[in-house]
């Protein structure tokens, strides 16, 4: 649903319940109307599709996720712009599994957009550090697991940055493999 129509939504509840309350006096079902007007306001600013995603990850149900995230088609149009950061954060996270190349650009626009909480900012960060190290960039992965390992303040993902550097200390098995092919060539043959 549009971000506007719920705000329609919103003040045409708050003209209901004030006339409710001033024309038919009925106060009672006036403050009903009037609390019912703050759930189009807050799902104008927490999309609905959003919390139910964020619900099916705590239940570490990626796939339930996902369908609600493509239940949102436009999302300039369907969310606000906060958080327009946490959709691409939403997605990266639910395609890290299948597509693992897909995940780079869409944590790169999460964090461009802005994430509001540090474990969040030190997930998308992580993530990225994990795609540099993979396409061989080794320093921008380390300048990376640094970033991640200051804004992990809770040490919520120590494990994952200490693997990460174990990772990066190990050496590269493109330039230390030999062809089984080859012909030894040697001294000693």
């Amino acid at each position: 649903m549009n971000k506007y129509i719920k705000i329609a939504i919103a003040a045409i509840l708050i003209l209901l319940g004030l006339y409710m309350m001033i024309f038919t006096r009925n106060l009672g079902w006036g403050i009903v109307v009037f609390l019912l007007a703050a759930f189009p306001i807050l799902l104008f600013f927490k999309n609905e599709y959003i919390l139910l995603a964020f619900w099916q990850l705590r239940k570490q149900n990626m796939e339930k996720a996902a369908e609600w995230l493509t239940k949102i088609t436009n999302y300039q149009s369907q969310l606000h712009q906060s958080q327009y950061g946490y959709f691409h954060y939403l997605l990266g996270l639910t395609q890290a599994q299948d597509h693992p190349t897909k995940v780079e650009p869409l944590m790169k626009k999460a964090l461009e957009y802005g994430l509001n909480m540090k474990h969040d900012r030190a997930m998308a960060t992580l993530n990225l550090a994990a795609a540099a190290i993979s396409k061989g960039r080794r320093q921008e992965g380390q300048k990376l697991l640094e970033e991640a390992k200051r804004l992990d303040s809770a040490g919520m993902m120590t494990d994952q940055i200490k693997m990460m550097k174990d990772q990066l200390k190990m050496p590269t098995m493109q330039k230390h493999m030999h062809n089984p092919n080859m012909r030894q060539r040697g001294k000693f043959k």
